[in-house]
């Protein structure tokens, strides 16, 4: 094992140009190639006392590694940040979901990949907007409340691509939780955004996130069968919740879409069910791990 450790070790050591800014995913497949092997990296002096000084110094060696790959991660994400903060996140952000190869072949150029997964782009975004997870709340959920999970990141990128948002669009997230939906939304494009969450420790990071950012994204501690709906044009929904808290939410959106035309984007089990509304015709055959759009006739 010590060999192989060694072997990989020395590779990333010798490629200097790992630390080049536009190298954020071979840094991050190191990173995992280093964990698979290292995984108690994070306390190398405990786990070296019984081993010979030899792998000892490997050890010490992958950890110098891990350090250098990480600062320079650090040093994109801020310059990303600075990017965000002075109204130019979305081309610091896109650039890195973008394909030209993608571009040419359907109209839309960003790869956003396929199924459920977590990738690059989740480390990315999670460096990024650098959130702090909440300890668990107080709130008691209901049943058909579902435990949150955020959306995986090029499947937002995936809805920014594909949703046609403008100026004039207020796109609201119905279950934001910390508010990457939201906050990605308004970076990226010029819609506004406004995330409705009932787990206020999730509402008050995101809103510090905003803060910190200077993104005009605004989060609310609201259920969503009750929250006001009025300004909304693009509803989005991660599966939040399931049943008749799922019916009673669509009957509103409902409503809503009886005094203007709103889209809604949907992504996991829900899809099913909101496929099923017939005043709600899909862009395109819906699918479980994929954003689906949906538009409201008449």
């Amino acid at each position: 094992m010590i060999d192989a450790i060694e072997r990989v070790v020395r590779e990333l050591e010798e490629d200097r140009s790992l630390l080049e800014p536009d190298r954020l995913r071979e840094r991050l497949e190191a990173l995992d190639r280093l964990d698979a092997y290292l995984p108690f990296l994070s306390d190398v002096p405990q786990a070296v006392l019984g081993v010979e000084s030899n792998d000892a110094g490997v050890y010490l060696r992958a950890r110098a590694v891990c350090a250098r790959l990480e600062a320079a991660n650090g040093e994109l994400y801020e310059a990303i940040r600075g990017e965000i903060r002075r109204g130019r996140g979305h081309d610091a952000l896109l650039r890195w979901v973008r394909s030209p190869e993608r571009e040419a072949r359907v109209g839309v150029g960003y790869d956003v990949g396929d199924g459920v997964g977590y990738d690059y782009l989740d480390e990315l975004v999670s460096g990024v907007l650098q959130f702090e997870e909440p300890d668990a709340g107080e709130v008691a959920r209901e049943p058909e409340m579902v435990f949150y999970q955020p959306t995986p990141a090029h499947h937002i990128f995936d809805l920014v691509g594909g949703a046609g948002l403008t100026a004039e669009d207020v796109l609201v997230d119905l279950g934001s939780g910390l508010g990457h939906v939201p906050l990605l939304v308004s970076i990226c494009t010029g819609a506004s955004s406004v995330g409705i969450e009932l787990e206020a420790a999730y509402v008050e990071r995101a809103r510090q996130c905003a803060q910190r950012l200077n993104v005009k994204a605004t989060f609310f501690c609201e259920d969503a069968r009750v929250a006001d709906l009025s300004r909304g044009t693009v509803f989005y929904l991660y599966t939040p919740f399931v049943g008749s808290i799922l019916r009673d939410v669509l009957d509103r959106l409902r409503r809503e879409a009886a005094s203007r035309r709103i889209r809604i984007c949907t992504y996991g089990p829900c899809t099913a069910v909101v496929a099923e509304e017939p005043w709600l015709e899909a862009a395109a055959a819906p699918e479980m791990d994929r954003i689906v759009l949906f538009r409201s006739r008449g």
